[in-house]
């Protein structure tokens, strides 16, 4: 099993005319959707309120596998949103209205789970936050940790404390995924490959770079592989950072490499097995951005994508 944490919400997404469609969102229920679609059996740890984009994303959550870890906060006074402006080039920019109170009863969550992973505003946003952090170190001696930033600049404040928060999240994780986009504000006038090895010193067995269609670059102690994006037609890009990081978690699960036993193996793991899971990655993110919204692939739908890919090669 592999346990989420983090924040779901529901993007407004308004398309170039300005018309706005409700659509489930929130970066770790994505990955959370995108997992179970992809077979893994996930359980997310949320805060969800009792109104109609609560329910909108139970039943979405249902729909596709997840379940709802017992210690999520069921009943806030509204459901948090994200209004979504997607240009004519289908990249997604944000505004959010979004809580994230404590946890009054985390003791149980991640028990048992191969994974627990977690990111975006639910690592930093206040109170919840604190609970998070807490989590992850709670839980880093049996279980392993994945970490996607997944920076949203207007609601992190001051970028030096962001800077901070991040860096203490990276120390305590396997498998770190992250944006050029998040690193370039993180750490302006940097390079991407130098950040990405010294975040391998704190005890990351591997950290990912994704490069929009520039594809992704991953390094790990045997060195750094990159792997081209897929080209397709996009529809939007919404949720897909959220369906590379499924992608990458499901490859590494159906290779043996997740689960605190398991640490030793994915330290040792070989270039060619880490760009064969990068690859299956970028091919979930390139089907997401053929839909409206976060809405990954299946399983099945993934196999077949992989499989044209290879008939056409």
């Amino acid at each position: 099993m592999i346990t989420v944490v983090g924040e779901s919400l529901v993007d407004l997404i308004e398309d170039p005319s300005g018309e706005a469609v409700a659509h489930p969102g929130g970066s770790p229920a994505n990955v959370a959707v995108a997992l179970a679609r992809l077979g893994q059996p996930t359980t997310l740890l949320t805060q969800l309120g009792a109104d109609a984009h609560g329910r909108l994303l139970r039943a979405h959550l249902a729909g596709s596998g997840v379940r709802l870890d017992p210690a999520s906060v069921p009943d806030l006074p509204s459901t948090s949103v994200a209004r979504t402006r997607v240009g004519a080039d289908g990249q997604a920019r944000y505004d959010f209205d979004i809580a994230w109170r404590s946890f009054p009863d985390r003791a149980g969550v991640g028990s048992g789970s191969r994974c627990l992973h977690t990111g975006s505003l639910a690592t930093v946003l206040e109170p919840g936050a604190d609970d998070v952090l807490a989590l992850v170190r709670g839980r880093r001696a049996t279980t392993m940790i994945s970490y996607d930033p997944n920076c949203r600049p207007a609601l992190m404040g001051d970028r030096t404390k962001a800077r901070c928060r991040v860096e203490e999240l990276v120390a305590v994780s396997d498998v770190v995924k992250v944006s050029l986009e998040d690193l370039a504000w993180l750490y302006p006038g940097r390079g991407y490959e130098e950040l990405g090895r010294e975040w391998l010193a704190p005890g990351a067995s591997v950290v990912v770079v994704t490069r929009g269609d520039g594809g992704a670059w991953a390094v790990a102690r045997s060195g750094a592989v990159r792997v081209d994006a897929r080209p397709v037609r996009v529809a939007d890009t919404v949720g897909a950072g959220d369906a590379f990081t499924a992608g990458l978690l499901a490859g590494l699960a159906r290779r043996d490499l997740l689960g605190a036993a398991r640490r030793a193996a994915l330290g040792a793991v070989g270039r060619d097995v880490l760009a064969a899971v990068l690859a299956e990655a970028a091919h979930v993110a390139a089907l997401t951005c053929t839909r409206r919204g976060a809405e990954p692939p299946t399983r099945a739908e993934l196999a077949a994508d992989l499989a044209d890919a290879r008939r056409a090669t």
